[in-house]
């Protein structure tokens, strides 16, 4: 009942299809299917313009990741989607089954769905599942023109997977590491001349790498195309989904993992919370109408519109690593440490709409304009309730039993150990209106212009009201200026609020931020780009903890910060059918006159990405790849770490065989192939997190 009210609220806005982005690369007889898709010259991003203008025209960098391609390199998650994006430090903070994460040019990347921000508090909703999209765009640099309120370093767009008028669809089954059993359903097609639909399904039952913590799902994503001529199109999406977890981060001390301890190394399946009372369960019900309508052959009208109503619980334990970091023990054999219990209670609703104009026209033979203009609206409403309690544990030697589930509720006043609790309840809107053209002349030179307005007004019940505006500019020039090389240069703006306060009780101001970047996309042929850039960010308002309090939850915000670096990308498709896919980049992220990277950040990460099919004969085909990825040391400053604590490099390596026949196949993945464990973060807070362990699946497919 309440996915269809969700339908019914998200269909007063509406909003056009976001395109598929595809290179189809299958010929000689052999299914496309069986081909891993490179992204190249044709390739479309609506979520770097809003306009379908390809990817060579647009002065910034892009990457659109195909689901058969992070499907192919194992992706479970949608931090596991951004594995081998350049510019992206994907799970920064190691396997997490709470939260999806990605750095971007040094800085936390925003969620996007179809072109509406999808997240808006940590820990008040479960992950999105990268089986519901088509493909993941990555678009990097500052795009608060488009988006209103953003991140600096870039943003991650989720594409919905949408109806089909052809036939097509699949159904798998899955068994893997950590005893993941699952099974996946697709199916599109038409139900009429005008109506299509399609059904998503996943169903999964696994544990995790952490001691006694579970990743189950289920979710149902139906969805209705209408296309009663071609210039009208709506789709509605309904999407529930249901996740029993937990949280796979342990926060371990950094004293029995990165630094020694008499007791030995802490093992990284290590639980420390209460088996049957840590939890992270979540359901989660969505409503989306996308609409578009061409007035003509120069004016289009597009809309969109969701709601979201979600609601969490989240038990969990972690030690108390923060008040002494270098020796956060409690007796001489450095065996006890204190153990917090925190729970909460958290809901989340979310209703956006995204509404625009394009118009299509020409101010001489060879000057074609693409002007867009928009309004688009989010309001979002978070309420939560917490608690906190602290006991003690061996946690070399934990008792589970003697640990509280304090009646398997949050802890309240009265329970043993008890420190406090809060509640929350704030609401956010904003309201932006953006205009943009791009100008195309003589075929050959692109020019985009653009400007935006927003309003935010953030209100919750035991803080002021904060209401922020913010006028954001967007400039850039891309040139072709012999055939398959593109010059381009961009100057961008981005306007980020922030909920919360500084530790004197001052309400956060807005993050500003504005880039400079320049650079070439090298396209010689259809099935082969390349793009090398060099970007400088400035950045006002970070928050940041705050080293002259004991709580390392109190925070300030700095001055200005800066991250610049270098990145390349390169796709191609080789003679012998060999798909490549590498990148570099270099990132120097700083706050100004410290001299300090910024915590977590890696200044350098590299990956290559390799696939080749081999045709067997007798319908049969085998498809081959592999890759490796590598994560530059990070470094973490603190009080009691002046010079830093230093979380090592590492390097992974990643594999995919799929065997093809007739419409079956049978895919066997591998991410961290050679189980190679390492630290992903330790921070000079005083805690350490795990990177993910090998995992292994083997998925038998049958193509409809």
């Amino acid at each position: 009942m309440k996915l269809t009210v969700s339908l019914l609220i998200a269909s007063s806005a509406l909003v056009t299809n976001v395109a598929y982005a595809e290179e189809t690369l299958a010929e000689d007889g052999m299914a496309e299917r069986e081909r891993i898709i490179v992204t190249g010259k044709r390739v479309q991003s609506e979520g770097a313009t809003k306009t379908a203008v390809p990817a060579i025209e647009v002065p910034q960098p892009i990457t659109v990741i195909p689901d058969e391609l992070y499907e192919a390199q194992g992706a479970i998650s949608i931090s596991d989607t951004l594995n081998y994006v350049a510019g992206v430090h994907s799970d920064p903070y190691g396997a997490d089954g709470r939260v999806d994460g990605g750095f971007v040019r040094g800085v936390n990347a925003l969620q996007f769905r179809d072109g509406m921000r999808d997240i808006f508090s940590f820990y008040a909703s479960i992950r999105a599942d990268p089986y519901n999209f088509s493909q993941v765009e990555v678009i990097r640099g500052p795009s608060s023109v488009l988006f209103g309120s953003g991140s600096l370093g870039g943003i991650v767009n989720l594409v919905s997977k949408t109806p089909e008028f052809s036939p097509a669809g699949e159904i798998s089954v899955r068994y893997g590491s950590h005893d993941r059993v699952e099974a996946l359903a697709d199916f599109t097609g038409p139900v009429s001349d005008t109506v299509a639909a399609r059904l998503v399904a996943r169903v999964r039952d696994s544990d995790t790498q952490t001691d006694y913590v579970s990743d189950d799902r289920v979710l149902v994503s139906p969805s209705l195309t209408w296309a009663p001529g071609m210039d009208t199109e709506l789709t509605l999406i309904g999407l529930y989904q249901e996740d029993d977890g937990g949280s796979t981060s342990q926060f371990l001390p950094l004293v029995g993992t990165l630094l020694p301890n008499p007791n030995g190394q802490l093992p990284q399946d290590l639980f420390i919370g209460k088996p049957g009372y840590d939890r992270y369960d979540g359901r989660l019900a969505q409503g989306t109408a996308l609409f578009r309508q061409n007035f003509s052959e120069s004016v289009r009208l597009n809309m969109r519109g969701r709601y979201i109503d979600s609601d969490l619980t989240y038990f969990t334990h972690y030690p108390n690593s923060y008040s002494i970091p270098a020796n956060p023990y409690l007796d001489a054999d450095q065996r006890i440490i204190g153990n917090y219990a925190s729970g909460s209670y958290a809901r989340m609703e979310i209703a956006s709409s995204d509404n625009n104009l394009q118009i299509n026209f020409n101010t001489g033979d060879n000057v074609e304009h693409i002007l867009l203009a928009g309004v688009d609206y989010s309001w979002n409403r978070v309420r939560k309730e917490d608690g906190l309690a602290l006991e003690t544990i061996d946690i070399y030697d934990i008792d589970y039993a003697a640990l509280s589930d304090f009646g398997f509720d949050i802890p309240r006043a009265g329970d043993a150990g008890f420190l406090f609790g809060s509640t929350q309840d704030t609401r956010t809107r904003q309201l932006g209106v953006y205009v943009q053209d791009q100008i195309r002349f003589f075929d050959r030179v692109s020019l985009v212009l653009g400007a935006r307005r927003d309003n935010v007004t953030v209100r919750s019940f035991d803080t002021e009201t904060i209401d922020s505006s913010a006028t954001s500019f967007r400039a850039g020039a891309i040139a072709e200026i012999v055939p398959g090389v593109s010059p381009f240069v961009s100057y961008t703006e981005s306007f980020e609020p922030i909920a919360g306060a500084t530790s004197d009780g001052s309400s956060f101001v807005p993050k500003r931020g504005r880039q400079w970047e320049a650079g070439v996309k090298i396209h010689p042929a259809d099935d082969v780009l390349v793009t090398v850039t060099a970007y400088d960010i400035r950045e006002t308002g970070r928050a940041i903890s705050d080293d002259s309090t004991p709580d390392p939850a109190d925070q300030v915000q700095a001055g200005e910060s800066f991250s610049r670096g270098i990145e390349f990308a390169a796709s191609a498709r080789l003679p012998g059918d060999l798909t490549v896919i590498a990148n570099y980049s270099h990132n120097q992220a700083e706050i100004e006159g410290t001299g300090q990277q910024l915590d977590n950040v890696p200044k350098t990460n590299a990956s290559l990405w390799l696939t080749r099919p081999f045709d067997l004969g007798g319908d049969i085909s085998l498809m081959l790849g592999g890759g490796v990825r590598h994560a530059g040391k990070n470094r973490s400053y603190g009080p009691a770490f002046p010079d830093g604590i230093v979380t090592p490099s590492h390097t992974l390596v990643d594999a995919v065989a799929e065997v093809s026949w007739l419409d079956w196949s049978l895919a066997v993945n591998a991410t961290n192939l050679l189980d190679k464990e390492f630290y992903s973060a330790c921070l000079a807070r005083g805690d350490c997190f795990h990177g993910a362990d090998r995992n292994i699946s083997a998925t038998l497919t049958r193509h409809f």
